[in-house]
């Protein structure tokens, strides 16, 4: 198995690679539940690594292109970037990211007379993120694999996120009975009952009364980003932070005044 210290000598890639974003670049990851090598030990509940999934030894492999794919000895390491996002793309990649690229079109997405901005798929941001929850595609399900990770070895389950009663489900044990309930969490590809994502953002240059005007075209100063102009999961979301409650950028009761004026 690969030691989890491997972790450090990502943290000293990272500026190498603008594959891997934001907060990660702190370590806060660490401890949070998208950290699949360690979920939850600082509540002394690890996760079932080599058997619900395979342990990569690293938490941000599961969404960023390893370091050792990027720098290949003797070439310009911003091309070697490059190289790396093309060949994951080509394998059906999500561009730039360590997650294979859903069908945008499986998806329902929200919809209402008064919605702005309609979008029929989400944005490639988004779907890394349903890569994991709509539950299609397991959780260690990655483009590439880490150097040093022998398959020949692997005996994981490779389970996908869903609540369901079956081997292959996290529902077999996370049913809210046995351990908390994973329902919440698995999304599917019906997204009529969430929020709306991958539109452009209805208060950009304060076109519609409704919407706050965002701080800069990045988003709010709380915290509350914005991709390219538009709504993404990750807009209210934040993946990195182990200390927030539903890993929402502000707090609840707040999050949508944010946004909405009325």
């Amino acid at each position: 198995m690969i030691k989890r210290k491997w972790f450090v000598v990502i943290g000293a890639a990272l500026a190498l690679n603008s594959a891997w974003i934001g907060p990660s670049l702190s370590g806060t990851i660490l401890g949070t539940k998208h950290d699949f090598t360690g979920l939850n030990a600082r509540a002394g509940v690890v996760a079932m690594s080599g058997v619900a999934f395979s342990d990569y030894g690293s938490p941000c492999v599961y969404c960023h292109i390893p370091p050792d794919k990027t720098t290949p000895s003797g070439t310009d390491p911003a091309q070697s970037i490059e190289d790396a996002i093309k060949q994951g793309a080509a394998l059906g990649g999500n561009p730039s990211w360590n997650r294979f690229l859903p069908d945008p079109d499986s998806y329902n997405l929200y919809d209402s007379r008064s919605l702005e901005n309609k979008v029929r798929t989400p944005s490639p941001i988004s779907l890394l993120c349903l890569s994991c929850h709509d539950g299609t595609m397991a959780l260690d399900m990655t483009v590439f694999k880490p150097n040093g990770w022998n398959s020949s070895e692997d005996a994981a389950l490779h389970v996908r996120l869903n609540g369901g009663d079956d081997l292959m489900s996290c529902g077999k044990c996370h049913n809210g009975k046995v351990a908390h309930s994973i329902e919440i969490k698995h999304l599917g590809t019906d997204l009529r009952n969430d929020h709306p994502i991958s539109m452009q953002y209805a208060g950009l240059n304060q076109k519609d009364a409704d919407f706050w005007a965002p701080d800069s075209p990045y988003g709010f100063d709380n915290g509350v980003k914005l991709y390219d102009g538009k709504v993404e999961c990750a807009t209210c979301h934040n993946v990195h932070d182990p200390d927030i409650n539903l890993l929402l950028r502000a707090t609840s009761d707040r999050l949508c005044e944010t946004c909405h004026i009325k």
